[in-house]
């Protein structure tokens, strides 16, 4: 759809780290993520089977692929009638259907009233139960491509599926024994997979990317004293490990937290995902104004507006009028704020890649 424009002179990998790096490449970096509905929908608009996966990502003129270890251990938590247990996590949930297509909700949270020995009894995988061998392979099958892997700790929100949000957000207040097992038990596993699939990589992953939820629609989730005490302290681990293999980090917070971004860069964290405009301080002229010198930026495009609510026309001026603030200087990659959503008219998700493609250019 997109053929390639006599204008590019990086390839992907060197295009987004000089984003990255808050310099100029030669056009936007691109990047996609999309609810099963949407994607399906997307390929069938291109001619392409539901299977086709990379090749919809080439047809988009997407800049990112993913590389994660493959787990090969064996089922650590027991199925059961009615929902889908994950055999790794022991996240539980259902498929809840909704007007436009469906999620896997969290259903039920085991560890809600857990105490320390109920914790410490919990299976987690053990960094050995991991393919690293074919981390390798992967990394040359996507060499033209900047490649990434993690998505840990993500403390609030994926503990919260254990646990439930409230109970990790008062464990964090009242620093309770038993949560502050479950993070740590949790992140120390996380960490070292991290690290032996950069090992294994040798080189082939150009970025790590965290995850985290530091924000509401309103404000900060939490309060800066606990984010200083429990969260930055653990991303700073794995921030370390990355700049341990030379390679940026790219976090991800939903909501505002733009408050926390001056402690991000503090730990080494290089880039910000994400980026709700319509949460407080997100804006993304405020977010270039105050920080386009120190992060680079990946999102802005709204999956609650005009991506699923809008017009094509409104989606081509909302996509144009982020890159007018976001290109100058470099360092911003364009993404939706959160995985398209299922109400999202594909003529909109097209528009927006295609704007992109026709005005992200640096001249």
């Amino acid at each position: 759809m997109f053929n390639k424009d006599k204008r590019e002179r990086l390839n992907p990998v060197d295009r987004v780290l000089t984003a990255f790096a808050c310099q100029i490449p030669d056009r936007v970096p691109i990047d996609y993520a999309a609810n099963p509905d949407i994607d399906v929908r997307l390929k069938k608009y291109f001619g392409l089977k539901k299977n086709e996966n990379e090749a919809l990502l080439k047809i988009l003129g997407v800049d990112f692929r993913e590389l994660q270890p493959q787990y090969t251990g064996p089922r650590l938590h027991a199925e059961i009638s009615g929902m889908y247990v994950d055999p790794v996590t022991g996240m539980k949930t259902k498929w809840i259907e909704h007007a436009s297509g469906g999620y896997e909700e969290i259903c039920d949270f085991p560890l809600r009233d857990a105490d320390e020995e109920q914790i410490a009894a919990w299976p987690v995988p053990s960094a050995d139960d991991y393919d690293y061998k074919s981390v390798s392979e992967a990394c040359k099958n996507y060499s033209k491509y900047a490649v990434w892997t993690g998505g840990q700790p993500d403390i609030i929100n994926n503990t919260g599926r254990l646990r439930t949000m409230e109970q990790v957000l008062i464990d964090l207040v009242t620093d309770e024994p038993a949560g502050l097992m479950l993070i740590d038990k949790r992140m120390n596993y996380e960490l070292e997979v991290v690290y032996r699939t950069l090992e294994a990589a040798k080189g082939g992953i150009n970025f790590l990317y965290l995850g985290e939820d530091l924000g509401t629609q309103r404000g900060p989730m939490i309060s800066m004293e606990l984010f200083r005490k429990h969260i930055k302290p653990r991303i700073k681990k794995f921030a370390d490990l990355a700049k341990s293999f030379n390679i940026p980090v790219m976090i991800h917070s939903c909501g505002s937290s733009s408050w926390a971004f001056d402690d991000l860069i503090e730990i080494g964290i290089n880039v910000v995902d994400t980026l709700q405009p319509e949460a407080k301080d997100m804006d993304p002229a405020y977010l270039k104004r105050k920080y386009g010198d120190r992060l680079g930026f990946h999102g802005c495009i709204s999956t609650a507006g005009p991506v699923a609510y809008g017009t094509v026309q409104e989606i081509v001026d909302n996509v144009k009028e982020t890159l007018e603030v976001m290109m100058p200087g470099g360092g911003y990659c364009m993404s939706p704020t959160h995985y398209l959503q299922d109400n999202s008219p594909t003529e909109n998700v097209v528009a927006m890649y295609e704007t992109t493609h026709k005005f992200g250019w640096y001249d």
